[in-house]
């Protein structure tokens, strides 16, 4: 089961899209939260994209002391425990690639093959929804494909581990759902059966799906469904306010805004909520 910060972090991509987060929250790596494709990828974009393409050209966009600290960091395993040694150098990678170099791809591929090395659940789950919470944000079709197909392999690697576990399973059909690597309702599929359970996060990937389709009536009963089973998620009901306001439901959309009010909210987000209760009542 998926703890609620987990969730509330996956989640966080349709709070950007559906807007009240633009003007306060900010990617991790840049505007678009990766670099724009070459002329090369673009043209290549029917054949699935290789790491190697990948790191191809991340490597050029260093400077000659960056490119002499990768290449150091890429050359030191050494003898001994050669596991924990790759272990090491892997985060060392994915660390230099986010901080040093601000590239998302291949920070979250050395984080991906960190976790593929360790296998351990934990660790094959935090790089999937890494890839997974990307990729429903990318707009890059190549890269978005890429994520996909990384995350998927995360996925199945975590579920052999403990085929019980419901956020993996919610995770990849998230995967199938916005990867483009499979029909949608695959997807919608394995994400319905775990909803049945009443899961929390099954419910948000739906409210989530309903919202991208434009079935704001069908997104507003699963963020209301969330609230009831989680009273304290305010995320939860700013959605339902923000789909209500969508569909016309004025009055109903202050009520769901004054209940965030209630909560110790950021400044700017609770700033923006009563801009738009004012709007509401004019």
């Amino acid at each position: 089961m998926m703890t609620k910060p987990q969730w509330i972090t996956a989640g966080l991509a349709l709070l950007l899209t559906i807007g009240i987060y633009a003007a306060t929250q900010k990617q991790l790596f840049g505007p678009s939260g990766v670099r724009k494709p070459s002329a090369e990828m673009a043209a290549n974009a029917a054949a699935p994209l290789s790491i190697d393409t990948i790191l191809f050209h991340a490597r050029q966009s260093l400077t000659p002391d960056q490119a002499t600290r990768l290449n150091f960091l890429e050359h030191s395993i050494s003898r001994g425990d050669v596991k924990e040694q790759q272990l090491h150098v892997y985060h060392q990678l994915a660390q230099f690639w986010a901080d040093t170099a601000n590239l998302f791809p291949p920070y979250a591929w050395y984080t991906a093959e960190a976790a593929r090395l360790e296998n351990s659940e934990k660790s094959l789950t935090f790089a999937a929804h890494l890839l997974l919470n990307s990729l429903t944000r990318d707009a890059a079709p190549e890269i978005k494909q890429w994520e996909a197909l990384q995350a998927k392999d995360l996925f199945e690697r975590s579920l052999k581990l403990n085929p019980a576990n419901d956020s993996s399973k919610v995770g990849l059909g998230s995967v199938y759902l916005y990867g483009g690597i499979a029909t949608p309702m695959e997807g919608i599929g394995i994400i319905r059966e775990v909803a049945e359970r009443n899961n929390v996060y099954a419910q948000w990937a739906l409210g989530q799906a309903s919202i991208s389709s434009g079935q704001l009536d069908k997104a507003a009963e699963r963020f209301r469904k969330v609230a009831r089973l989680q009273p304290k998620n305010w995320e939860a009901i700013l959605l339902v306010a923000e789909v209500d306001e969508q569909m016309g439901n004025g009055e109903e959309a202050v009520k769901w805004y004054q209940k965030v009010l209630a909560f110790n909210v950021d400044a700017d987000i609770k700033k923006e909520v009563e801009a738009r209760i004012a709007k509401l009542r004019k």
